[in-house]
């Protein structure tokens, strides 16, 4: 009776920790009409600042915790605040990001760090073909509504290292006041759902 009594209690344990392990996270797709990203290149004169398309984007939640994702950017889609079609066009050419040859730019998320809503979250950026690591503080929140929501306020980007040297003072040493610092800047705010 205590051999039945212990093999009832072993594979009632089983079942259950099976139960959990097979547990899978939820892809949540993002909208992309409710998203936004921003960007913000600044040089020795001052500053330019727009908007880019997110073109698709999923998010892989476990529970409350983001951990993992994926997007596309369309970089087709840059504007300037300031609507200036020269400058957009600049962008868009080969000293920029060449979105002829390189239509989209990528990020996937590879590891995801912290508790709670502020979280840090590591992922491989794709920019004219060259992937490099970019880290970067975030908050999620899985919403009443069942909707997740991300921003990241502030992701410094090196653009040299996605060869994007145009004005760069580490490539050009007498540029003077034409320079245009290395890093830009990129806000994201997503709203993803079931």
């Amino acid at each position: 009776m205590k051999l039945k009594i212990s093999s009832i209690f072993l594979l009632v344990a089983v079942v259950s920790l099976s139960a959990f392990t097979t547990i899978k996270p939820v892809t949540y797709t993002v909208d992309a009409a409710k998203s936004t990203i921003t960007w913000i290149g600044k040089k020795v004169t001052g500053s330019h600042n727009g908007t880019i398309s997110l073109q698709s984007g999923t998010l892989n939640v476990d529970g409350k915790k983001v951990t993992g994702g994926t997007f596309t950017i369309d970089m087709n889609s840059i504007k300037d605040a300031d609507g200036s079609a020269k400058l957009e066009g600049h962008l868009k050419a080969d000293d920029f990001f060449g979105t002829a040859k390189f239509p989209t730019s990528t990020f996937v998320i590879t590891k995801v760090a912290g508790s709670g809503a502020a979280l840090t979250v590591t992922g491989n950026l794709t920019i004219k073909g060259i992937t490099k690591p970019v880290t970067f503080p975030a908050t999620v929140a899985v919403n009443a509504d069942g909707t997740v929501s991300a921003l990241a306020g502030k992701i410094l980007v090196d653009r040299t290292k996605y060869d994007i040297r145009y004005g760069s003072k580490s490539f050009f040493d007498s540029i003077g006041d034409k320079a245009i610092d290395d890093n830009f800047e990129i806000g994201v705010k997503l709203v993803a759902k079931k």
